[in-house]
């Protein structure tokens, strides 16, 4: 299992490379919750999300040999531009697997980092089957997006930036797709603030993470159809779940209207830029799919990539 010290050592390897991204307030938030909201702002992060701390940690520990031959994934956007900068930075090369519906901004960026992108059908095709293929059949390292503890060290160090500068936190509410960064989260509460309450959130058309806490066990659900691209998956990861299992209590859904009005709000209230993925946990908050009077409340905005026409054209 993953433990604070590891957390510890990711961000000791993140240092100088990584941003400290800052934690936002907004007055208006906090009316309309009764809370005292914190947004951690990932979408500042480096590829503009926090995906760049667990893809950096993970290939940094590889070997000269593994670096010399490369690395891979699969990705539909964030994770897949954090694998592409860091192996840049690295020194190695990278191959992406992304699927042919992701955005064209999202493929143009990993382009753009030097990395190789090969398209798959995310509907009909197995992901995981399709790149560890492809991991076997030229040597390369495969960097998972989020089932490995390397990159579930890497994404808790977010949360424990978060903790650091707000200590007293009651509750802390994430986006989930695949449980990476509520498995760093859990990791780093647990050790930290083991009262702090974790609550997750997912779209209402992908409630994986939901079901498999509710059965006790890993339950896949069909490739959901969702604006929120980053949280599409069908199934939590393995290692991710088995953490998850252990220290969170409650995950929520939201609807695709419920996110855009999210980012509308992030927008206009807080004028920042955030996708819909990373919008997620806000819709929750504005929703009232939670309720969090009087708390404290963490919330961490995942990331920001979503193109400026992609943008105008979900909030017309």
């Amino acid at each position: 299992m993953v433990t604070i010290d590891d957390v510890r050592a990711a961000a000791a390897r993140l240092a100088g490379q990584a941003n400290h991204t800052p934690v936002l307030t907004s007055r208006t938030l906090d009316s309309l919750t009764g809370a005292r909201v914190f947004l951690k702002a990932e979408n500042f992060q480096r590829v503009g999300a926090f995906k760049f701390r667990g893809a950096y940690n993970a290939i940094a520990q590889l070997s000269p040999e593994q670096l010399a031959a490369g690395v891979c994934t699969h990705s539909s956007g964030n994770h897949a531009q954090a694998v592409a900068l860091a192996a840049r930075l690295l020194g190695t090369k990278a191959t992406i697997l992304m699927p042919a519906d992701a955005p064209e901004s999202k493929v143009d960026a990993v382009l753009g980092y030097g990395a190789e992108v090969r398209r798959f059908d995310r509907y009909t095709e197995d992901r995981f089957a399709l790149c560890e293929k492809l991991a076997a059949d030229n040597g390369f390292a495969l960097i998972p997006p989020f089932d490995h503890p390397h990159v579930i060290a890497g994404q808790g160090t977010a949360t424990l930036e978060l903790l650091t500068e707000q200590p007293e936190l009651d509750v802390l509410v994430t986006p989930m797709g695949g449980g990476g960064l509520m498995a760093g989260a859990a990791t780093v509460a647990s050790t930290l603030r083991p009262e702090l309450e974790l609550i997750g959130v997912e779209p209402e058309a992908g409630d994986d993470q939901k079901r498999s806490l509710a059965a006790g066990k890993p339950v896949s659900v069909p490739v959901p159809k969702t604006v929120a691209d980053g949280l599409a998956l069908p199934s939590p990861g393995v290692l991710n779940f088995e953490i998850i299992r252990q220290h969170v209590r409650r995950i929520v859904t939201v609807t695709d209207a419920q996110i855009l009005d999210a980012m509308r709000f992030l927008f206009e209230r807080t004028k920042i830029v955030v996708e819909p993925s990373g919008a997620a946990a806000v819709a929750a908050l504005l929703a009232e799919q939670v309720r969090l009077p009087g708390k404290r409340v963490g919330v961490i905005l995942s990331g920001g990539n979503v193109a400026a026409d992609r943008f105008a054209a979900l909030l017309a």
